[in-house]
């Protein structure tokens, strides 16, 4: 067996980033930036006014002024002002040729059609955003390895950008193990149990932008998983397979993947849950052979599968991890890495009942991952510890 750090490197070291495709950007948000994009024209591209008012020259802010016009968001038509003249203007419409200065409307009086300004505090170009103020023809827009967020997606689209090349997410398919499985919603015969791995690795797999996984059901047959493993390695990025990496008769993970052609790279890690995971390579496809109990799974799936998908994606790895103090006394055998279901809040880590593989009643209510280290047994209560943060 090797020691969880061990295993982690082992996994970052073979994953290898997939190749950038280009998307409209209607539909790279979440996405990571794979090229450095540079404004084309000036935003905006001519002097705009930010406010509802009068459109004028500084210089006759003094002067009574004749309203000549009227200029809208949208307008088609450029128009012109003189000494004297002004023009009624809307939030987001060019200004008038000649007009360099914007006047609120609760800032004038008007009478017989001649317009006066009240406003001690006015200067010129108040009121008004420069062509360009936004970005400049040229200018850096945004870089390569940029988060596209949707402030992101906003900005560039308000600059003229249509598609975008981005690292796109991976391919993931899940291979539900198990004849003792059932759907939920279905009556349970004898020895069944109800099959919850697929609909916490969807959920799980949704929080990273990958909402449509390939879930396959697979007998404890051999023959039937050695075919259903190579479908899924000629479809996807990343399979997972869900129990079966154990040593017991009818655990055909390993034997399946020899069958088709994975490298294995490591089985087994000094951690519980999760003692058994599996973790091969085919060709730059990435196969993890998760523990089938429910517990075990999601540990394993945050604390190796996650990372190793943002990776592929050119995303920060995740989650965060922090250093807490213990809230009371833990003991453990040596040997083992503990990840213990718990609640994190204001600095301190609190571990949850039920920390048995097979529960996920306490998953349910934990915030993070409790990390106990391989080598000590007794931890002292305000003892330091790491935590790793669960997604919301």
């Amino acid at each position: 067996m090797i020691s969880v750090n061990e295993a982690k490197e082992l996994i970052y070291s073979n994953v290898i980033l997939l190749n950038p495709e280009l998307r409209p950007i209607s539909k790279a948000a979440g996405h990571t930036l794979a090229e450095t994009v540079f404004a084309k024209i000036d935003i905006p591209t001519f002097p705009q006014s930010s406010m509802d008012g009068y459109a004028l020259k500084y210089a006759d802010i003094n002067n009574e002024l004749a309203v000549i016009g009227e200029m809208a968001a949208g307008a088609p038509h450029a128009l012109s002002i003189t000494s004297g003249e002004c023009a009624r203007i809307f939030t987001g419409a060019p200004l008038p040729n000649g007009a360099d200065t914007v006047v609120m409307q609760e800032k004038i009086t008007l009478s017989d059609g001649k317009l006066s300004i009240h406003d001690s505090r006015l200067q010129q170009g108040t009121n008004v955003r420069d062509q360009g103020a936004e970005i400049k023809s040229g200018a850096l827009a945004m870089e390569k390895g940029s988060y596209l967020s949707p402030a992101a997606i906003g900005f560039l689209a308000g600059i003229g950008i249509a598609e975008l090349k981005v690292y796109p997410m991976p391919k993931v398919s899940i291979v539900v193990t198990g004849k003792e499985l059932q759907k939920p919603g279905l009556e349970l015969h004898f020895g069944q149990v109800y099959e919850s791995n697929s609909y916490s690795l969807s959920a799980a797999l949704r929080h990273h932008g990958i909402i449509d996984p390939v879930i396959v059901e697979a007998d404890d047959d051999l023959e039937i998983l050695t075919q259903i493993l190579k479908t899924a390695l000629q479809q996807s990025d990343v399979v997972l397979l869900t129990g079966g990496v154990s040593v017991g008769d009818y655990d055909f993970v390993i034997e399946a993947s020899k069958r088709c052609s994975v490298t294995q790279i490591f089985h087994k890690v000094k951690q519980k849950p999760g003692k058994p995971l599996y973790f091969g390579k085919h060709k730059n496809k990435l196969i993890f052979g998760l523990p089938g109990n429910p517990s075990s799974v999601l540990s394993c799936y945050y604390n190796y599968v996650l990372p190793a998908l943002k990776m592929l994606s050119a995303r920060e790895t995740g989650p965060k991890e922090v250093s807490a103090k213990l809230t009371y006394p833990y003991s453990k055998t040596a040997g083992l890495t503990h990840f213990l279901k718990g609640i994190y809040k204001d600095g301190m880590a609190t571990p949850l009942n039920a920390q048995e593989s097979f529960r996920l009643s306490s998953f349910a209510q934990a915030n993070c991952l409790i990390q106990l280290s391989e080598k000590d047994e007794n931890f002292e209560s305000g003892a330091i510890i790491n935590v790793l943060l669960l997604p919301d």
